[in-house]
Parts: structure tokens; C-alpha cells; sequence
């Protein structure tokens, strides 16, 4: 898979996590927010990432691809400590999705 579907798949799961949570119960809005605020920030490149040349992906992508993992890393805490171990461990699969693409790039 080319780095642009990957990355195509991350803000997929970012919105299908993000959607979760938000239907979970409203104890959780605060970590659906940070959840979709990371799922913005990797949407904005969304229809450019295609079009980047291999030789700018990771300077383009890297800033944003941290941006979002720290911010999903806070949820994750957030939800670690409300003992959501569900919605945690799905967070932490999306984080290890962006570590990976990360070490790709």
C-alpha cells in the first residue's frame, strides 16, 4: 500500500474512531473532540497527499502526522483514566498506524 493510501486509511479511521465515541455517550465528547481535531488536521491534506512528490512527503507530512499523534496520545490518556479500555485500545492502534507511517516515510 503507497503511502498516500495509507495515509488515506489513517483520517478514515480517525472519523469512524471519532464517530464511535461520539455515539459511545456524552462522557466521552471531550475525547471525541481531540479525536476529530486530530482527524482535521490529517484531512486538510487528504486530496494533496497524492500529488506531493516522494522527495517533500516527509517533510509535509511528518509536523502533521505528530501534531495528531500527540493529540490522540492525549485522548488516549483521557480515556485510560474514565477505564474505557475498548475505545483506548483503539485509539492506540490508530496511534501505532501513524508511528508506522512515520517510520515509512
Amino acid at each position: 500500500m503507497s503511502i498516500s493510501d495509507r495515509y488515506r486509511q489513517i483520517v478514515a479511521d480517525l472519523e469512524a474512531c471519532q464517530t464511535l465515541l461520539a455515539a459511545g455517550s456524552e462522557d466521552l465528547s471531550a475525547e471525541s473532540r481531540i479525536v476529530g481535531g486530530a482527524a482535521t488536521q490529517l484531512y486538510e491534506l487528504l486530496d494533496q497527499v497524492g500529488e506531493i512528490p516522494r522527495i517533500r512527503l516527509e517533510t509535509q507530512l511528518t509536523p502533521v502526522l505528530l501534531k495528531a499523534h500527540s493529540q490522540l496520545d492525549r485522548a488516549r490518556l483521557l480515556l485510560e483514566e474514565r477505564d474505557q479500555d475498548e475505545a483506548s485500545d483503539a485509539v492506540w492502534d490508530l496511534q501505532q498506524a501513524i508511528y508506522r507511517l512515520l517510520n515509512d516515510l
